[in-house]
């Protein structure tokens, strides 16, 4: 059984992939994640949305091309 990975998403994606990514691994519409995040973000103040997702994207590694 091959482990699940979390990636940023390379096909699915708006500014970096995060949010295609973890879709992607739980199996979610990333539409709904953005969405939510947004309203988290408005309603919780602009920064720490921001600083979470640079976060995101510095730690979530870009998914590797196989070669073939």
């Amino acid at each position: 059984m091959e482990r699940k990975k979390l990636y940023r998403s390379e096909k699915n994606k708006i500014i970096s992939g995060i949010f295609g990514g973890v879709g992607e691994y739980f199996d979610i519409d990333p539409s709904l994640l953005r969405l939510f995040w947004v309203l988290v973000v408005v309603f919780t103040g602009l920064f720490p949305g921001i600083i979470a997702y640079a976060t995101a994207v510095a730690v979530v590694p870009k998914k590797a091309h196989k070669l073939e």
